[in-house]
């Protein structure tokens, strides 16, 4: 298993990730906060907390800056690094994302903020393509480009707190970071129309109803008045479905998200992904190990 490291540590209490309080101070003033969770067999989940609760976690030059940084170290991974997953989450309870820093966006002249949203949506669009399975954990506002940036993971969890939309039109503007392709690609153009030409924002029950969260969390009214409670119930079920995930082989996962998104190709881009996998040691080991019935180990070779 792989080391934590020594400025970030986690404790498992009867099934649930209990946060460390220590960070190191060189990471204090950064928009993003940085946990790691041993996964299963080897390496880490990486969970990635946006931290800007003076302005609800919105996407400024900074935060987008920063969620570049891991991109780039995962995608330099290429899939058999150290990052099994990765999870993003909030480290407040006012907002997952708000969506655009307004205030900063006022003061960009057209050229900047033409800049500042190719920045963005390249972000965004290397963060779809990681060949590793990501998270995004919501337990209250995700509105405009904080959707936008959930709809760019493999997976999303939702607390029935939840209030996710896409209010673009309301601005006089239209979601510029993949809302208008992702959304419908992901619960279907006519919802996806419904929710872009109205604006209306949606509870975690109904975005789990239209196809928008693969898991959703039971918030009550109780773990609302508990500061923190509602977030650290969606970000466990994040992780835990992380580990869910990192159980399996990890040439097999990154194969099988291949195959997946390459759907529309049917039998070929299966047939691909499995040659991958066809001469791996886990594929042996896994074998091996349901016949001396034990748990395999799996090393991603």
């Amino acid at each position: 298993m792989r080391a934590v490291p020594a400025w970030r540590t986690w404790t498992v209490v009867r099934g649930s990730f209990l946060q460390s309080r220590s960070f190191a101070s060189a990471h204090s003033a950064s928009p993003i906060k940085v946990q790691f969770q041993p996964a299963p067999h080897s390496g880490n989940i990486r969970i990635l907390l946006l931290d800007r609760p003076e302005a609800r976690n919105a996407l400024s030059r900074g935060l987008i800056t920063e969620l570049r940084r891991h991109v780039d170290e995962i995608q330099a991974e290429g899939g058999r690094g150290s990052t099994r997953a990765l999870i993003l989450a909030s480290n407040s309870d006012k907002a997952f994302c708000a969506g655009a820093d307004l205030r900063e966006r006022k003061g960009m002249t057209q050229e900047e903020t033409r800049a500042f949203l190719t920045n963005m949506r390249n972000t965004f669009t290397d963060l779809s393509n990681l060949p590793i399975p990501t998270i995004t954990a919501i337990s209250s506002v995700a509105l405009g480009g904080g959707l936008e940036l959930g709809l760019c993971t493999s997976l999303r969890v939702f607390g029935s707190s939840a209030i996710v939309g896409q209010p673009e039109t309301k601005l006089a503007i239209i979601p510029g970071a993949g809302g208008t392709y992702r959304l419908p690609a992901l619960i279907g153009v006519n919802r996806a129309r419904d929710l872009i030409l109205t604006g209306r924002r949606v509870s975690g029950a109904e975005a789990y109803f239209l196809g928008l969260c693969n898991r959703l969390v039971e918030i009550t009214p109780e773990d609302e008045k508990d500061e923190g409670k509602a977030r650290q119930k969606v970000l466990d079920a994040s992780i835990q479905l992380a580990h869910d995930i990192s159980e399996g082989g990890p040439i097999a996962v990154t194969q099988a998200m291949r195959a997946i998104n390459g759907w529309q190709r049917g039998e070929p881009a299966e047939n691909e992904a499995y040659e991958v996998i066809l001469n791996t040691e886990d594929r042996v080991e896994a074998l091996k190990a349901f016949a001396e019935k034990r748990r395999p180990v799996f090393k991603g070779a």
